[in-house]
């Protein structure tokens, strides 16, 4: 198994930090390297929130390239569109379809 990569977006209170902790856990109890990283500047306000998750037999970086993410999960449909350009050609979409104003 190569790298997986696997962004998250929302914006604060969504549970994006906590969603990403949770998939980061659950592959290193796998038995996968594991690294996670997250940005949450204005969260606290409704601001935008990211975390990179990357995970498999060797990691060395925990961001996510553009174009070279696996999935993209967006619990707010338009900080999903914000951050599609991370997905690869072949990537997937987790979209809800909720907006947050």
């Amino acid at each position: 198994m190569g790298i997986t990569n696997v962004l998250f977006s929302g914006v604060g209170g969504q549970g994006i930090i906590l969603a990403s902790k949770i998939l980061a856990k659950c592959a290193f109890d796998s038995g996968y390297m594991v690294k996670e990283s997250e940005l949450h500047g204005m969260a606290q306000r409704g601001g935008s929130v990211t975390s990179h998750v990357r995970f498999g037999e060797e990691v060395y970086s925990p961001l996510i390239h553009k174009g070279k993410a696996d999935f993209l999960v967006a619990l707010e449909e338009l900080e999903g569109l914000r951050y599609a350009f991370y997905l690869k050609p072949a990537g997937k979409v987790i979209l809800n379809q909720k907006r947050v104003v």
